[in-house]
């Protein structure tokens, strides 16, 4: 059972502590713990509930009525307001609460009605990557099982594997060629799979390696595959190598081919890197690149 604090609960809820203090005070909700020490904490089925509450709320419930209501009432209220909402953060909260349900089901739901509405790239933009935020928060506080996080971005990962398969295969003459791949240490790989996506929907050739890949092995792919592009992601420390190391050894490796670096702020700010490093400051410099290759 996950702990919370009420940090985490406006991380998850967007619920400003001050409001929620004045609903347990008022309505009795949630009914949250104490520690030996006497500091209040939320679990699982607080943070469920209080995200159907949110969302309720928000869209005209009153509060006094919400808290009347059964928790399978709630929960139908939620699923039906999901399933007709356009709205993306009515869907980015149900699939966090399908997080912390295990509800695979809930999830299919608000995902594939997402694609259906806006496709897949609007879909990873604006709720799987606001998603990947706030469980960033919280593993920065310890707070998260990362269980629930395996849950979720697995699934998500599923998406993305069935979206890239149904790429059109035939590659035309004056396609790009891409390698992609992340780094020894490097194992969070949604951004360069959701990357593969958006490479292959615009008609380009790639070669995926996937996570954790030793960087003495590219040179072998590189002789028989003679990529145009090699593109990586580096957000963790990556042991004894820094994230300048690694650009430089890729950039005197492949002189001829342009890197491409994402998830990094440290290589940001030097100005000594090598020229045939491009560096993507967000996803959406990279959309820009893609569509200038046109």
């Amino acid at each position: 059972m996950n702990h919370f604090s009420i940090k985490d609960v406006e991380a998850l809820t967007g619920i400003k502590p001050h409001t929620l203090r004045i609903w347990e005070q008022r309505y009795g909700i949630p009914h949250p713990k104490r520690t030996a020490t006497n500091i209040r904490y939320y679990d699982d089925e607080d943070i469920k509930l209080l995200l159907s509450v949110a969302m309720l709320n928000r869209q005209g419930h009153k509060i006094s009525k919400i808290t009347q209501m059964s928790r399978e009432v709630m929960h139908e209220n939620v699923i039906e307001l999901s399933a007709n909402s356009k709205d993306q953060v009515v869907q980015l909260e149900v699939i966090i609460s399908a997080m912390f349900s295990l509800d695979e089901i809930a999830f299919e739901t608000v995902f594939s009605t997402s694609v259906l509405q806006i496709g897949l790239e609007r879909t990873f933009i604006e709720i799987v990557l606001p998603l990947m935020g706030r469980i960033g928060m919280l593993w920065q506080t310890g707070s998260l099982n990362p269980a629930y996080e395996h849950f979720i971005t697995n699934l998500i990962r599923q998406r993305l594997f069935v979206a890239i398969d149904n790429q059109p295969k035939n590659i035309l003459e004056t396609s790009k060629k891409f390698v992609l791949f992340l780094p020894p240490s490097e194992t969070h790989e949604l951004g360069l799979l959701f990357s593969n996506y958006l490479i292959r929907s615009r008609g380009h050739h790639t070669s995926y390696l996937g996570p954790n890949l030793p960087l003495d092995e590219l040179t072998s792919v590189m002789q028989v595959y003679k990529a145009d592009y090699l593109l990586t992601v580096m957000t963790m420390h990556n042991g004894s190598n820094s994230p300048l190391q690694i650009a430089n050894k890729l950039a005197s490796d492949f002189p001829k081919t342009k890197i491409l670096i994402g998830g990094n702020h440290q290589l940001q700010a030097n100005i000594n890197l090598p020229s045939n490093i491009k560096l993507m400051g967000s996803l959406y410099d990279f959309i820009d690149f893609l569509d200038r290759l046109k």
